[in-house]
């Protein structure tokens, strides 16, 4: 069997350890001496060559499933500062955008006078308003007045 898996090694270019032989064929295989009749038998199937063994990904899927849970990113994982992770520019858009989209729709369900609006715009602006809490915050304490 040994010059048989060599042979056949060498007709399909893969490495000795990877010829596989068809385990109902043993007879018809151990009486394959030449090169012709190992042809033979790749051909027929009952020699081939087992597929290349390559890392598994597994564990890339499952960890990248936590991840898209927002799990595995503590202070131990994290490389960089907090604002090369989330740049300045980036926090304050995100903020400032969410601040508008609550007072336009204050302003829409006339919570708030347009008046108000304008001020209050004024001032999450200028970074005075620190977020939608503060907001409504500020909202009551214009109505109490």
């Amino acid at each position: 069997m040994q010059t048989q898996k060599r042979l056949a090694a060498a007709l399909m270019k893969v490495g000795e350890n990877r010829v596989r032989l068809f385990a109902g064929a043993k007879e018809e295989v151990a009486m394959a001496i030449t090169r012709a009749d190992v042809r033979k038998l790749i051909s027929k199937g009952y020699v081939f060559a087992a597929p290349v063994n390559s890392t598994s990904r597994g564990r890339i899927r499952k960890n990248k499933a936590q991840k898209k849970k927002g799990r595995k990113k503590g202070h131990g994982r994290r490389k960089g500062k907090k604002t090369a992770r989330a740049p300045k520019k980036q926090q304050w858009m995100k903020k400032i955008r969410a601040l508008r989209r609550a007072l336009l729709k204050l302003r829409q369900s006339k919570e708030i006078l347009p008046s108000n609006y304008r001020k209050l715009y004024i001032r999450a602006k200028s970074g005075t308003v620190r977020d939608k809490a503060h907001l409504t915050q500020l909202i009551k304490k214009q109505k109490g007045e």
